[in-house]
This record gives structure tokens, C-alpha cells and sequence, in this order.
């Protein structure tokens, strides 16, 4: 039976489809089998070679029986993944990605909040000439305080701090053509950031208002708790942008201003020392009263581990781009008159 493979890896080498839908699901029994109806009901329209990747995050609730008889009904179109414990949402789309077969992937929730009648509008978009279609579920159908709020404010503040300009960044539905994902490695929540990755790669990224429903079955798997982990990762990915190939201009700056303190304070030191006296006669108050010999220690200290940090930082980065022979540039395009050189022909295939 097909939902038995134990195939893993990229799926690069397999026939091409035009489309993969790709669902992580985990506890949603009641969910995946309509789900499943609506998007064979939307896409058999489609003149498309599409497949359906669902993959079951570790569920307990009888998810994973009603996925594998699923796939026996319709063993053409989907595929099943069965992780053996629960690795998160991310983890489980990256799974759906390293299998993907489609020329345009589609990510989605399983818990049909999701409307496959979009998907189409997607692909639409997409033939506008766009690299990603981010949905933006601008009608939101969940709760106020526990989850549009903090919404809001993360989706303001990945915007500010990444300048690219979506309202939704925490909706999974979007529309990617393949190859701005491939080599994409997801880690934490940053599944809601791969547009921000494209961005910075150079592909053209825009927004669709899509549809969303509200909850009918199930139990939703998101608090106020991740709020905390979008923007533990945002800081990450800031620093991805600005100083993954030069760490030493973070750390450096750090260590650099933290011993200007620590000479400041030292300064502060001497001044009690040689001239307080003199100036305010008052005979009472010495340096030794005052925290600042421990923060010349504290500001010293932290100055020279920044810097040293800031060069094993360095070293960590050359490493990783030499030993696996990336290059800090990306390519779009070559134009010349003359024979491509098999290294052309290599720096385009790797960028």
C-alpha cells in the first residue's frame, strides 16, 4: 500500500506535477476526510497534475487511520506521511516540502479554516508574474483577545522589521513556485517567515485576500504562548538578514561599545578619585562607594567575550558557506555573446 513507503528526501528526481498541496495535520479526525472531499471536488476542475501531501503530526485521535484509508480511495492524488512523534507544524510542513513533486506548492491547514475554493485564485495570481501569493485572512474568524490580538501585533511588527509589507504573515495557505523553496530549511515557527526569505532572494512577493472559516470540529493546537516563540524567531531572522555573512559587525559593535562604557566608567573612577575632593570638598564620598568599579569589570568583561564571540561567529559562517561550497551571491541572470562556461552553467544552477 502506497501510505506504507518509506520514501524520504527531497523529491527533486521524481516526475514533475504541476501541483502539490501540502497539509499538516495533527488531531483532526474530523476534519481531514471533508477536507480532503472539497479539494478533490476544486481541483479535478483544474486542467492541473496535482497531489495532495498530507502529514500526520504524531495524533492520537484516529487522524492517522482516517488518512490511510484516504489514500486507498484515492491512492492517484495523495500521499500520507506518518511522523512518529509530534514535531510541530513546521517540522511537518518541511517533511511535505523534502517530498513535493509539484512545479507550484500550496500549503494549508487540515482543520478546513482554509478555503481549497481559493486555490485557484491563488494559482492566478501566481500567473501574474509573482513568485509567492501570500493569503491574508483579512475576515478573520477566531477569537478576539487570545488570538486576533496577538496576530495583529506580530504581523506589525515581522512587517516593520523585515520591510516586507503583508498583513499575514501567520496564515498558512500561500502559493510558492518551487524553486523559491528549494534548499529552504525550516526550523521553529519559521514556516510563517518563508516569504521574507524570498523576498531577500529576489522573488516577487504579493498578498490575496483569502477566505477563512470558522472552527466546526476539533480543538485549535495555538495559544498566546506562541506569540512568544514568532518573535524569538523574528529576532533570528533579523539576524539571517543583516549579519549571518559578517557576524563580527553585530558582535563587534557590541564589544566595542561595551569597553567605551568600561573606559567611561573607569574615567568616572579616576574622577573620584583625583579630583572629587577638590571640587566639592566633600571628603566623605570615594570611588570605592560608587558601583563603578564593577561596572568597569562588568563592561570590560562583556566587551572582549562579544568581540571574541564576534570571531568564532566568523569562522562558524566561513565555514559553513566553504564547506559546502555556497557562495555569498545569488545569481539571476547571465546575458553574453559568446559560449557559456560550464562554471556560467554551474553558478546558474546553483543560484
Amino acid at each position: 500500500m502506497a501510505s506504507q513507503s518509506t520514501e524520504t528526501g527531497r523529491a527533486n528526481d521524481a516526475p514533475s506535477l504541476d501541483l502539490s498541496v501540502l497539509i499538516p495535520v495533527y488531531n483532526e479526525v474530523q476534519n481531514v476526510g471533508p477536507l480532503h472531499r472539497e479539494l478533490h471536488q476544486v481541483l479535478s476542475a483544474l486542467a492541473l497534475r496535482y497531489e495532495l501531501i498530507f502529514v500526520d503530526d504524531g495524533s492520537s485521535d484516529g487522524t492517522r487511520e482516517q488518512l490511510a484509508q484516504i489514500q486507498d480511495r484515492d491512492p492517484e492524488h495523495v500521499r500520507v506521511v506518518f511522523l512518529r512523534r509530534n514535531c510541530g507544524q513546521t517540522a511537518a510542513l518541511s517533511a511535505a516540502l523534502d517530498l513535493a513533486r509539484g512545479d507550484i506548492l500550496i500549503p494549508m491547514d487540515g482543520d478546513l479554516q482554509n478555503d481549497p475554493a481559493d486555490i485557484p485564485r491563488l494559482l492566478e495570481k501566481l500567473d501574474e508574474g509573482f513568485d509567492v501569493v501570500s493569503g491574508w485572512r483579512k475576515a478573520r474568524q477566531d477569537a478576539f483577545v487570545s488570538r486576533k490580538i496577538p496576530s495583529w501585533v506580530a504581523n506589525r511588527l515581522v512587517a516593520r522589521l523585515s520591510s516586507v509589507p503583508l498583513h499575514d504573515f501567520g496564515c498558512t495557505m500561500k502559493a510558492y513556485r518551487r524553486r523559491v523553496l528549494e534548499g529552504v530549511r525550516l526550523y521553529g515557527e519559521m514556516h510563517r517567515f518563508i516569504p521574507v526569505f524570498a523576498t531577500w532572494q529576489g522573488a516577487r512577493v504579493t498578498e490575496l485576500e483569502v477566505h477563512h472559516r470558522a472552527r466546526t470540529a476539533g480543538h485549535t493546537k495555538y495559544g498566546l504562548g506562541r506569540t512568544f516563540n514568532v518573535v524569538l524567531d523574528l529576532i533570528l531572522i533579523i539576524f539571517y538578514q543583516r549579519y549571518a555573512q559578517r557576524p563580527i559587525h553585530l558582535f563587534g559593535k557590541i564589544g566595542l561599545w561595551s569597553l567605551a562604557l568600561s573606559f567611561l566608567m573607569f574615567g568616572g573612577m579616576l574622577y573620584y578619585k583625583y579630583f572629587h575632593t577638590a571640587l566639592t570638598g566633600d571628603k566623605a564620598k570615594t570611588f570605592i562607594e560608587t558601583p563603578l568599579p564593577l561596572l568597569v569589570v562588568f563592561f570590560f568583561m562583556m566587551g572582549v567575550q562579544s568581540i571574541l564571540m564576534g570571531v568564532l561567529a566568523e569562522m562558524i559562517m566561513r565555514t559553513y558557506y566553504e564547506s559546502q561550497s555556497k557562495t555569498t551571491y545569488l545569481i539571476g541572470e547571465i546575458r553574453q555573446s559568446f559560449p557559456a562556461t560550464p562554471a556560467d552553467s554551474a553558478a546558474l544552477e546553483s543560484a
